[in-house]
């Protein structure tokens, strides 16, 4: 059993803090707390993922279109959809929920 108060966490220097809260079955679900200096990168996964921000703001580009999160907003990748973070506000808290098929 894994337990975690997912309030109760440290903001990287740079780029970001990934921790696996469950893993099962199809599903991962992870926390991720976010620095304001961010790694250029480029995600394109095979797998879907909803997240949800749930403190700061965050910027993404998805598949070519500009998405500003705020708090309590939640985002819906689709598996091979080219997506990367343009900015974070400092301790941008986020769920992502992960779907392997």
């Amino acid at each position: 059993m894994f337990m975690k108060n997912i309030y109760n966490y440290t903001i990287p220097d740079m780029d970001e803090e990934f921790t696996t809260l469950l893993k099962h079955k199809n599903i991962q679900i992870n926390h991720i707390v976010s620095s304001d200096k961010l790694e250029d990168k480029l995600y394109i996964q095979d797998e879907d993922e909803w997240l949800v921000l749930l403190k700061g703001k965050a910027t993404l580009l998805l598949d070519n279109e500009t998405k500003t999160l705020k708090s309590g907003d939640t985002l819906f990748i689709p598996a091979k959809t080219p997506h990367k973070i343009l900015s974070t506000s400092k301790g941008t808290l986020w769920l992502t929920v992960h779907i392997y098929e």
